[in-house]
């Protein structure tokens, strides 16, 4: 990973600020911030309203159920910021989030999130304003919330001072294409008629090392074809 001058500035745009404040206070996301790695600017969408109810929302053209969120407050806010790319909105309809995008957003100089929340967002954010749309799957959250705290806690552990050992990232599932990662056991070694398997305890770094490349692959394949078969219900 390239180093970069300064923190990773991670921007969160979003009506509900106090969803993040706990939890960028704590564990690896504290200790990124801590160690001088990232630095998070939480932005109160209402800020960027203009009148006395601070209205971020307004009822769909065409008719429908539900509010859409307006495009003006969403412009205005990552205007105020100077915000440059990568902005990502999060959205059903955007492509499923990966492990290669946090690695690609650690390495970056800047993240803006954009947190949708009601029905819908004008697509003209989309359109105009997001330089992507990412989504953590084909299901529908309340807001955009909970997906840009995944997807910040995914990013920020990758960098410099986040985890007390590196090394435990780059042995993740997903780390650089590696596929699923192989089963990890502690002590005791036998634990209510499971045990761990023998050649974890034999010592032998050569014949660890394949056990554990080997049901990665296994482990892969395996979530391979669950996903093809879900494909052809």
């Amino acid at each position: 990973m390239t180093p970069r001058e300064g923190p990773l500035r991670v921007n969160i745009v979003t009506i509900f600020p106090e969803f993040f404040h706990v939890p960028l206070g704590l564990s690896i996301p504290a200790k990124a911030a801590a160690a001088g790695s990232v630095a998070y600017r939480v932005v109160d969408l209402r800020d960027f309203t203009h009148d006395r109810h601070r209205t971020v929302d307004d009822y769909p053209y065409g008719g429908g159920a539900g509010m859409v969120m307006k495009p003006g407050p969403f412009f205005e806010a990552v205007e105020s910021l100077g915000a440059t790319a990568p902005i990502v909105l999060l959205s059903p309809r955007g492509r499923v989030f990966e492990q290669r995008d946090a690695m690609r957003f650690a390495a970056g100089q800047e993240l803006t999130l954009l947190c949708g929340h009601y029905k819908d967002v004008d697509q003209r954010v989309a359109d105009l304003l997001a330089t992507e749309e990412l989504s953590l799957g084909d299901f529908v959250l309340s807001g955009g919330e909970p997906a840009a705290l995944a997807i910040v806690d995914a990013v920020v552990r990758l960098l410099p001072g986040a985890m007390s050992d590196h090394e435990s990232a780059r042995t993740d599932s997903f780390y650089d294409d590696r596929g699923i990662s192989a089963p990890s056991y502690t002590r005791p070694p036998d634990f209510r008629g499971l045990s761990v398997p023998e050649v974890l305890l034999s010592g032998n770094h050569a014949e660890i090392a394949r056990w554990r490349q080997g049901e990665g692959e296994r482990l892969t394949k395996k979530r391979v074809d669950e996903t093809r078969g879900r494909g052809n219900e």
